[in-house]
């Protein structure tokens, strides 16, 4: 099949592109590299540079590439930058992906997969690990947005027959995930405890996590391409994390000595949300396969790699 996907150069969809290049599809990678980097892409890869936004960009990337799918993962992620400019976040994460849908209504598109967020939708749950018919109430302006495009594209299913599923991330780590610039406290804590820099855990450190391998990550992506019609599904692996956890594995695996730093905890953050996927498995047929500590053991050689090839 040929599918287009936005945010292909960043961290998760580069790895999403891999996997459906590796299975014989031809893949159309849509990024305006404002976060995501060049040699993510697959060399196999179309590449168009452009942003969501731009609606005459948009157009000529669907009137050439022609997708049967579009695997949308572009998106303004960090809930920081949410709270503090509201309106951007909803320009890129609701009005871009709009553009999208209804370029895809335009085009014929087969089916749009669109990854939401587990972590920001439900706000601080009631119960865990969350399910997917908990309630909805974000307490940030990220998980408003994201969950304001599940609502138009169970609209467009409704008006125009387009079938969709949508993905409720978990927390994502892996092989490259910027420590420097995405959210991301496993990359951040193994760059920090390489470069002998002790890191800082803001609040208690006991807020909880659903930490799952990019690599089964893109496995659920793949299962997207031809199951789950008008779907909402979590993609989580049922257990919760913590920072001080996270600390603890990540100096046990590097011999890191010192002690976390503790700040005040960040406005706008749930304290525990770990997702239920269950109805993964039903739907999709997908459950999380890498283990967390075996997890983490393939991130720190990717990140000891990309080191020595900076020294070099």
């Amino acid at each position: 099949m040929r599918i287009l996907m936005t945010g292909g150069a960043g961290f998760i969809a580069s790895h999403v592109a891999d996997a459906y290049l590796s299975l014989g599809h031809e893949v159309a990678v849509l990024d305006n590299l404002s976060t995501g980097f060049r040699h993510n892409i697959p060399k196999k890869a179309v590449f168009y540079e452009m942003d969501i936004l731009d609606a005459g960009a948009v157009t000529r990337a669907f009137q050439e590439f022609r997708p049967e799918i579009v695997n949308h993962h572009a998106a303004q992620m960090d809930v920081r930058v949410s709270l503090v400019d509201p309106e951007f976040d909803a320009r890129t994460n609701i009005l871009g992906s709009l553009r999208l849908i209804l370029s895809s209504v335009r085009f014929k598109v087969e089916k749009f997969i669109y990854i939401s967020t587990g972590g920001a939708v439900y706000g601080e749950p009631a119960s865990l690990p969350v399910r997917e018919d908990h309630w909805v109430n974000p307490e940030c302006a990220y998980g408003i947005s994201k969950h304001t495009v599940e609502h138009y594209l169970y609209l467009y299913k409704f008006l125009e027959n387009l079938d969709y599923v949508v993905l409720r991330y978990p927390n994502v780590y892996g092989p490259r995930q910027n420590p420097k610039g995405e959210a991301g406290v496993n990359a951040i804590f193994i760059d920090q405890m390489l470069d002998n820099t002790v890191p800082t855990i803001y609040g208690d450190g006991e807020q909880l996590r659903d930490y799952v391998y990019v690599g089964d990550i893109a496995a659920a992506n793949v299962l997207a391409l031809t199951r789950g019609t008008g779907e909402i599904v979590n993609i989580g692996s049922g257990t919760g994390t913590s920072v001080n956890q996270i600390f603890a594995a990540l100096a046990r695996l590097l011999n890191f000595q010192n002690p976390p730093r503790y700040a005040p905890a960040r406005p706008g953050e749930i304290y525990k949300v770990y997702l239920d996927p269950s109805r993964a498995e039903k739907v999709l047929g997908w459950k999380a396969k890498i283990s967390f500590e075996e997890g983490l053991a393939h991130t720190i050689e990717w990140h000891k790699t990309r080191l020595v090839g900076q020294a070099v």
